[in-house]
């Protein structure tokens, strides 16, 4: 498995920073990979928002648009390990910008489809290029945490959060003077100009530990460190799983909570994953601070223990307010633990790691929404939904584990 020389002997530095980052100012470099992030969740959102007007293009049963939908994690997750070696042959910097330039074409593409089989075949190649994205993007950014020896990787996960924000208030706003075909060519074309502007940046900037990277951890003969780091990576990308696990299941399940359970009207409903969603934001733009300052296994551990509180009471809250006040502390709590875990997962293991935990991570993503719908089936929805408060308490047991297996 392909490992980083100097960042195994220098990731214990970065994971529990002693002193100042090395340069305080805010580099080119990291604006312009915070703007990959951006634009990352910003072409996602102008997608998930047309997917009813795509349904009624293609003229989709409920069951065929899910098996259509279930290509862009097809199209990911059969990515991932391919991109992973990618990076670390010819550099994460060029395969981010190769991948957002991919994904900005892709987006366009599904409203020109006329039927579900085609439909399908375009949601393969836009995961292709959303899961190449990801582990590009993650990639590059461990190899600027270990630049800036602080760990930053937080704030560009809260740059993905706002850019689906802002990317989902602009299609909502669109959806009445834009054909879907008109808003996601807008979309993709701002995408592209996104990508030449922030590439320009990116591929030019001197990082010194981007030249660490195809290197071995373990010298020659030796096979221990390598195992130990593949386990390491395995128990950082289940707690990714865990955490996405739960993100999957509140964008699915959150809105029918309030309605069916919480017996709210479906307008007041959807504030709750809104709510969710902002507080998730919240919390990784003040993620660097917090790791800083309390050390990211008590950051991890604290989140999981605030997101079991906070998913108890919303799933038993029996009003609007109290529910709210839930999803709060779930996404203030989830919001640091899935881009801490991928950054010790690529200081550990470089671009291979990030994609190992990101293709777990991924995984939690899937399982999440119908894992809870079968529950739900079987007993009720506040009881399917303790399982995403079992598996947050989870993340803060893995996170005493990985602390006491010392990074290799």
């Amino acid at each position: 498995m392909p490992l980083l020389n100097k960042t195994r002997a220098r990731s214990a530095a970065h994971l529990h920073p002693a002193g100042p980052a090395r340069d305080s100012s805010w580099p080119a470099a990291r604006t312009a990979l915070t703007a990959f992030f951006a634009v990352d969740g910003f072409l996602f959102a102008s997608w998930v928002v047309r997917i009813p007007d795509v349904r009624a293009q293609v003229s989709a049963s409920h069951s065929a648009l899910g098996l259509a939908l279930l290509c862009i994690s097809a199209g990911a997750v059969a990515t991932m390990a391919l991109v992973g070696r990618l990076c670390v042959r010819y550099g994460s910097r060029p395969v981010t910008v190769g991948s957002l330039a991919l994904l900005s074409l892709a987006v366009v593409l599904p409203a020109h489809t006329s039927s579900v089989t085609v439909l399908g075949g375009v949601l393969l190649l836009f995961g292709a290029g959303y899961g190449a994205a990801n582990v590009a993007m993650n990639s590059a950014a461990v190899e600027l945490v270990e630049e800036l020896r602080r760990p930053v990787m937080p704030s560009f996960h809260a740059g993905y959060s706002l850019g689906g924000l802002l990317g989902a208030a602009a299609g909502g706003v669109l959806s009445g003077p834009l054909s879907t075909a008109w808003a996601l060519a807008l979309g993709g074309a701002l995408g592209l100009l996104v990508t030449a502007a922030a590439g320009a940046v990116l591929l030019r900037a001197p990082w010194r530990a981007a030249a660490a990277a195809g290197r071995q951890t373990s010298a020659p003969g030796s096979t221990h460190p390598a195992r130990h780091a593949r386990v390491l990576v395995v128990l950082l990308g289940l707690t990714a799983l865990l955490t996405a696990y739960g993100e999957g299941a509140l964008a699915d399940w959150a809105t029918l909570h309030l309605t069916d359970d919480v017996k709210v009207s479906a307008g007041a409903a959807a504030t709750g994953y809104a709510t969710y969603a902002f507080a998730m934001t919240a919390g990784r733009l003040g993620g660097t601070w917090l790791a800083v300052r309390l050390g990211q296994t008590r950051v991890i551990l604290v989140g999981g223990l605030t997101a079991c509180l906070g998913m108890l009471v919303a799933a038993f809250a029996p009003t609007l307010g109290v529910a709210l006040a839930g999803f709060v502390l779930v996404g203030l709590g989830l919001a640091n633990i899935f881009p801490l875990a991928i950054a010790r997962a690529g200081a550990v293991g470089g671009p291979q790691g990030v994609a190992t935990a990101s293709t777990l991570g991924y995984a939690g993503m899937l399982v999440g929404p119908p894992v809870i719908g079968f529950l739900a089936d079987a007993t009720s929805l506040p009881l399917a939904l303790t399982t995403v408060a079992a598996a947050a308490a989870l993340t803060g047991a893995l996170a005493l584990i990985t602390r006491r297996r010392p990074t290799p």
